[in-house]
């Protein structure tokens, strides 16, 4: 007769106990990974808009795109800069596009609302330590009240 041999109620519980440690000790790996991810996410967005914006700006002062005297030569919002404007210095009327979407702020909890609503805009004329709307988009940043994993509000960045 062979005798048949199972695992014992000590081995589970010691396995389990293993396995229950290394679970916890990966869940907060696990969310500092995409922490950082959205941190990546959140600085290349920002980059983009803000490339957008000064390459608006620039396309103003090379005089293709039209604007009150009393402008500052930014955007009105940032919707323009993915909707485009009409190259006045273009005999077939082309659009110029700076921005081939508008991304949306990674920080931003509620995916329900557009893109632009997702950040806060700064402009020309308001200080940068109190950013206020305007007449014109000169910065964005975000709305989130986080901090980075550098300890440094995202609304700062």
């Amino acid at each position: 007769m062979s005798k048949l041999r199972g695992f014992t109620l000590i081995e589970l519980v010691v396995t389990l106990t293993i396995v229950s440690i290394l679970a916890t000790a990966l869940i907060p790996l696990g969310q500092w990974s995409v922490k950082r991810q959205q941190e990546a996410d959140l600085r290349q967005a920002l980059r983009e808009i803000r490339a957008g914006i000064d390459a608006y700006k620039k396309a103003v002062e090379e005089g293709k795109v039209k604007v009150s005297a009393e402008a500052t030569g930014y955007p009105p919002n940032l919707e323009i800069l993915a909707k485009g404007v009409p190259d006045i210095t273009s005999e077939k009327k082309r659009t110029l596009r700076f921005l081939r979407r508008l991304p949306r702020d990674p920080m931003h909890e509620d995916k329900d609302i557009p893109p632009q609503d997702t950040w806060g805009k700064r402009s020309y004329a308001s200080p940068p330590e109190a950013p206020q709307a305007g007449a014109d988009v000169f910065d964005v940043y975000s709305l989130s009240s986080a901090s980075g994993l550098n300890g440094i509000a995202y609304r700062e960045w």
